[in-house]
């Protein structure tokens, strides 16, 4: 297997157990064999390592020795951090690209395209990775080795994946969001750009702030019944006890 063939099998494979542990078919502690796996997948073993060793950097997937790889828990507090610092990354990239493009956009309109053909077919899978794939072929348009490997490190396709799996945006939308930033790029608009950059961010931390608050309120009500029940319990027992007491 030649080493291109083998980096796109192992992204495929990352990008199989992303959806998974995203849409919770893959449990929290659960365990990932990799011979289990590769049989399940179709594949050998050595793309599932390297994928698992790629999801243990993203912070999704944790290796103990003897004891193997597991599905870590993964919820909205570990990903709203990373919101203003893509805000800010993106920002500046979107300014730069804008002067450095000089109006070639082809890198993002093909991935914009590719993303509408995805959300025409479904395919969530597919336009998550050219979600993604955009907003690193616009970092890399500004031309700032430093910018793009912070921007690296952040894990954005986490995410990504994480916000679209979870917060039901139309598939059309999700691709349309991506035109402001492409027509202020091709414009050489810099403040339109890092403008458009900035609020395409905030969107989706905004409706994945929404969720947290949601799923809170949900839990603060499933509680409270409970706590209804052990003051009444209470209540009734001090009651019995001042029952017994002679007067």
């Amino acid at each position: 297997m030649t080493t291109i063939s083998r980096t796109v099998l192992r992204e495929q494979v990352k990008e199989i157990l992303l959806e998974r542990i995203l849409r919770g078919e893959l449990e929290p502690g659960e365990r990932l064999v990799e011979t289990r796996l590769a049989r399940e997948l179709g594949t050998s073993q050595t793309p599932v390592r390297e994928a698992l060793r790629d999801l243990q950097l993203l912070r999704l997937v944790e290796s103990e020795p003897f004891r193997g790889a597991r599905v870590r828990a993964v919820d909205d507090s570990q990903l709203l951090p990373v919101f203003p610092v893509r805000a800010a990354l993106e920002e500046l990239a979107a300014r730069e690209a804008a002067r450095s493009a000089n109006g070639e956009v082809d890198v993002l309109e093909t991935e914009l395209e590719a993303m509408r053909a995805a959300s025409k077919r479904e395919d969530w899978r597919t336009q998550i990775s050219h979600d993604v794939a955009f907003h690193r072929a616009m970092v890399e348009l500004a031309g700032n080795e430093p910018l793009l490997q912070s921007w690296l490190g952040l894990g954005v396709e986490v995410s990504t994946a994480f916000a679209v799996y979870w917060t039901f945006w139309d598939q059309t939308d999700l691709a349309e969001f991506h035109v402001p930033i492409v027509e202020a790029i091709r414009a050489g608009d810099g403040a339109r750009a890092g403008s458009e950059a900035r609020k395409h961010v905030r969107r989706t931390e905004r409706v994945v702030r929404q969720r947290t608050r949601a799923a809170q309120s949900k839990s603060v009500d499933v509680k409270r019944p409970a706590e209804l029940k052990a003051r009444e319990l209470a209540l009734a027992k001090r009651e019995r006890h001042s029952a017994k007491i002679p007067s």
